[in-house]
């Protein structure tokens, strides 16, 4: 069994090079992607330590991948491939469904979150934690607004997954960009 700091390096490397073929950054900087990647992993890591009945090594390799099938040319059969079948399909619940309208994407993702394990639950969490950050300048107030109502259904939904996570995640939603 390989250990998490062989699985993080491995993964991230993957992950980096994915968004870095894409020119990715985060939203409103010039930071590369693989940040966010990592700020998520951390959220993880954290939560394992607090958390019971964890498996840190699945959630930080889905927490570093969780965007890939979304923003980059990364397909369900090379994650499955190279990560693993519980990796790819924990990857593919937290990838908006493109084909329906945007209105309905969300909540689509959160019911096929919800019949993933709780660490699938977790990356969610840790992932809207994380992009609870100060909004990019360009956004409207509107979806300012719309993007903390969506952390709140979020948190609602995942209610159970992780309790450590959903509390930080309740943190950052009062400490959002008060408008």
């Amino acid at each position: 069994m390989m250990s998490i700091q062989t699985l993080y390096q491995e993964t991230i490397k993957f992950a980096a090079q994915k968004h870095t073929d894409k020119n990715q950054t985060i939203p409103g900087t010039n930071l590369p992607y693989a940040v966010h990647l990592s700020n998520v992993a951390m959220e993880i890591l954290v939560a394992s330590e607090k958390s019971k009945d964890f498996d840190p090594g699945f959630a930080v390799q889905v927490a570093l991948l969780h965007d890939s099938l979304e923003d980059t040319d990364t397909s369900f059969q090379e994650l499955e491939n190279i990560f693993g079948k519980a990796v790819a399909e924990g990857v593919m619940a937290l990838t908006k469904n493109s084909d329906l309208e945007k209105v309905h994407q969300m909540q689509d993702s959160l019911h096929r979150i919800k019949e993933q394990p709780k660490e699938i639950w977790a990356v969610k969490l840790a992932d809207r934690i994380t992009n609870l950050q100060t909004p990019p300048a360009h956004w409207s107030d509107q979806k300012i607004r719309n993007y903390k109502a969506e952390a709140r259904l979020i948190l609602q939904e995942l209610k159970g997954g992780n309790d450590y996570l959903e509390q930080r995640l309740q943190e950052k939603i009062n400490e959002y960009y008060c408008l």
